[in-house]
């Protein structure tokens, strides 16, 4: 689809450009998984197992407490699901209680909760109802509070921090109608007027943004002689005349989500609200996201274990057969793959948490791959939880009560957990940007190698840079730890851990070689090759997430805490995922990428069309994508604060 004239039109070189400017370019703080990508297993950057200050777990426990409560005796989850909307009076409780300030510091009237337990709330509240989570993890996690704890100033902290602690929600607004994970191609406008500037443009699934009272805003102030320009951030009163929601969108999930349509006309934004410099904006927002993205497998993890109860209840009482359908090995295999997951999943979610928390791990590979492993694993969960509930797994929860049955949202929790593959970053998207940061230490000492742009004399000195890097490097991928019987014996217990991450270990090399092997094959097209790059993240995710299991259970064995069953239950997450790894090795040479590439062009060409005859097609008339010309608006206006 060609640029519309409001609409910057950019080449694919300068898109990667505008992407590549928006990423943290250092590396000041150690990383596991950057390491476990360069095959380097250091184990002692997450063994032993963080800990949260006591008084942290004493403050988080005390709000967790009252939060259940909440959720117990005010949250009417049936009601939002059925009325496709989360009354006034729950999210005027959760204002009440401070859910809103979670995340934010006590001397702005918040709770000042860590990571860890504000990770832990989401997941109660997620349990209850996935909207209501969405709700609070879009105000702090992407909105006004995250961006301007990182990168505001003091007056904007004092100004909006306590509203953002116990009344005002707020949005973040990036997508366009025709922009997604596409940001060269911004159109939305910040134009300087005097100490203000002047926005304009139509923003797409405003999360909160129906109900917000204050937005992050990303806009393009133009270039100029005297001042650089660029993507920018703003902190913007939902309230300003010319703001007006066009719509509140509709999901397959999410039925409560209040997430519109929001458009920008005329729109006076003091300087003052602009959250750090011109051009700064989408590296605030990629660095706010960086911890923010732990707040979706937070809720993936509570949807996992609300699985795993369910999926423990119903099979023990429904009999076949002339025993619990659990003890058939097809159901009992799903309940075996649902515990070891959810365990595997709060390991990952923990340990990165923790380490976000104490500040001394560069985390924004961890993060994403918790986002990425958590989004795919729990949907795989829950898919399995309505194959196991069989014809009533696919019913809903009202028609079953009003047939006198269990009202279990089984349907409900898999169309609520399908936005999360989606959601800040799709699994596709995800696995480039992961997939970028892997590779980071190889493009930084031969990346001008394969850059058209570069002199000869400039891929001359990348050249020897490069040769010197891998003549110290490679040798290092031949042996390892790995491949002596008794590396960490320490996790050799009851049941043999240590057996798990010598396989780490072993692989972790494996996957690096791999993909020095493919960056001297492809070179510059390295990065076309999207699906052999999305397997070697897979592999990471998989490895990553053996060694947080591992991790945890013998931290919970050595706190009494369960220790026997949680190194059962790393067992056997250890070895379903292994055989996961091993495929995605046998996929990384031997697979259909460049016969799908040929399908796909015939596709496009019109070469099948007539595969797609006998069928109708029940969709409505309009454009694939709206019009998103900047002017007034014409619709109604259904912004509707809560107050």
């Amino acid at each position: 689809m060609s640029a519309t004239p409001h609409q910057p039109t950019v080449t694919e070189r300068e898109a990667r450009q505008v992407a590549e400017a928006a990423r943290e370019q250092d590396w000041r703080k150690p990383s596991f998984a950057k390491e476990l990508f360069l095959g380097r297993f250091r184990l002692d950057l997450i063994h032993p197992h963080p800990l949260p200050a006591d008084e942290d777990t004493l403050r988080g426990e005390e709000f967790l407490a009252k939060l259940r409560d909440f959720c117990e005796t005010k949250i009417d989850s049936a009601r939002i699901e059925r009325e496709a909307r989360i009354p006034d009076e729950t999210i005027t409780g959760l204002k009440e209680l401070g859910a809103l300030g979670m995340k934010i510091d006590t001397k702005y009237g918040g709770l000042g909760l860590t990571q860890v337990y504000y990770n832990k709330a989401l997941a109660l509240v997620g349990s209850v109802n996935p909207a209501l989570g969405a709700l609070l993890s879009a105000h702090q996690s992407i909105g006004v509070p995250q961006p301007l704890k990182l990168f505001g100033t003091q007056e904007q902290r004092d100004v909006f921090l306590p509203r953002c602690a116990r009344t005002d929600i707020s949005a973040f607004l990036l997508t366009e109608p025709d922009v997604g994970s596409d940001p060269a191609r911004l159109a939305t406008t910040a134009v300087p007027d005097g100490d203000d500037y002047i926005l304009d443009g139509v923003k797409l699934w405003t999360t909160n943004g129906v109900v917000a009272d204050l937005l992050v805003v990303m806009a393009r102030v133009p270039k100029s002689e005297d001042r650089k320009g660029g993507i920018t951030a703003f902190v913007v009163e939902a309230a300003s005349e010319g703001i007006t929601v066009e719509n509140r969108n509709a999901f397959m999930g999410l039925r409560g989500l209040e997430n519109g349509v929001t458009r920008f006309h005329q729109v006076r934004v003091p300087a003052a609200n602009r959250i750090g410099p011109e051009g700064a904006g989408l590296k605030i927002a990629l660095t706010t996201l960086n911890t923010g993205r732990l707040s979706l497998p937070a809720m993936c993890v509570g949807a996992g274990k609300w699985c795993l109860k369910i999926a423990r209840e119903w099979t023990s009482v429904r009999e076949q057969w002339g025993k619990p359908v659990a003890f058939h090995e097809a159901v009992g295999s799903k309940i075996s793959f649902i515990a070891a997951t959810t365990f595997a999943l709060e390991a990952v979610l923990d340990l990165s948490s923790q380490m976000a928390d104490e500040n001394r791990n560069d985390i924004r590979i961890e993060a994403a791959l918790a986002k990425l492993y958590g989004s795919e694993m729990a949907c795989l969960m829950a898919d399995e939880l309505v194959q196991i509930r069989g014809g009533r797994g696919f019913e809903t929860a009202a028609s079953l009560a009003a047939r006198g049955e269990r009202a279990v949202p089984a349907e409900q929790v898999l169309r609520d957990l399908r936005i999360n593959r989606i959601f800040e970053g799709s699994t596709e998207i995800m696995h480039l940007l992961i997939a970028r940061e892997a590779v980071d230490a190889h493009l930084s000492v031969a990346g001008d190698l394969i850059d058209p742009d570069k002199s000869l004399s400039e891929k001359a000195k990348a050249g020897a840079n490069a040769g010197v890097f891998y003549a110290k490097w490679l040798p290092k991928l031949v042996a390892g730890a790995g491949q002596l019987p008794r590396s960490y014996s320490e996790f050799d217990q009851d049941v043999d851990l240590s057996t798990h991450l010598r396989y780490v270990e072993r692989n972790a090399r494996k996957l690096a070689r791999s993909t020095f092997y493919a960056m001297s094959r492809w070179q510059g097209r390295m990065e076309t090759k999207q699906g052999f790059l999305g397997r070697i993240v897979d592999i990471g995710a998989e490895l990553f997430a053996m060694s947080a299991a591992c991790v945890r259970a013998e931290h919970l064995r050595k706190k009494g805490d369960h220790g026997r069953e949680a190194y059962q239950l790393a067992d056997a997450f250890c070895r379903q995922s292994r055989i996961r790894v091993e495929e995605l090795f046998g996929r990384l040479w031997t697979n259909t990428d460049d016969l799908d590439r040929k399908v796909v062009k015939g596709v496009l060409s019109g070469t099948y069309t007539w595969l797609e005859e006998g069928v109708l097609d029940p969709s409505g008339e309009g454009p694939w994508i709206a019009d998103a010309t900047p002017g007034a608006s014409t619709r109604e206006n259904v912004h509707r604060p809560i107050r």
